[in-house]
């Protein structure tokens, strides 16, 4: 059975196909708007983990209505987990696709669908959505990639990665400036992941 995992090329999205890769047939997708070759990022981090990677290309009426979002309220969290819905949905309308999971943990604010949001995406487009993370905090999956995979870590916009954020930044530096962005992203630390870690 094939599981589609929205991969940013990050810990938690690399863990949680790491995770389902006893169970299913894995392959790593990675949405992007066209604007930064995020694709690229993600698919050195799919072929060091040894998993079959694609890019999924967003309709960019998706990202202007996230830049929208960020504007109007000031804050990235609306307008992360509108683009995180639209790219389950653009994800689900595929026919080979019955099976979507990400990265999401259980204290994650964003990316995060509602529970009616995936029963709608579910009932909707005939697809099973899962988060493999959903019951895990940050503690355990730190050891979990402490022990399987090779990182760097550091501030977002030092940090190499292929999520949402990635290009609505860049939207937001092209139009607004460097400012705008020190202004409305919060200081967070994002996770690139190199590699397995081997083991003898």
């Amino acid at each position: 059975m094939k599981v589609s995992v929205l991969f940013s090329g990050g810990k938690d999205s690399s863990l949680s196909a790491l995770l389902l890769e006893p169970f299913f047939e894995v392959e790593l997708v990675t949405c992007n708007f066209g604007l930064l070759p995020t694709g690229e990022i993600a698919a050195k981090t799919a072929e060091e983990l040894h998993f079959p990677h694609r890019v999924l290309s967003l309709d960019r009426e998706i990202l202007e209505k996230a830049y929208e979002l960020v504007l109007n309220e000031g804050f990235p969290r609306g307008a992360i987990n509108y683009i995180h819905g639209r790219a389950v949905e653009t994800l689900a309308l595929d026919p080979a696709v019955k099976l979507i999971a990400d990265g999401t943990r259980r204290d994650d604010r964003v990316p995060m669908l509602s529970i009616s949001q995936v029963r709608s995406i579910e009932d909707r487009l005939g697809v099973q959505y899962f988060c493999p993370l959903k019951g895990c905090g940050k503690k355990i999956v730190d050891s979990l990639v402490g022990a399987y995979l090779n990182i760097e870590q550091g501030p977002s916009e030092s940090t190499q990665k292929a999520d949402y954020e990635t290009e609505l930044r860049e939207l937001i530096r092209q139009r607004q400036g460097e400012a705008a962005i020190k202004e409305l992203f919060p200081v967070h630390f994002q996770s690139h992941v190199f590699s397995r870690k081997k083991f003898p």
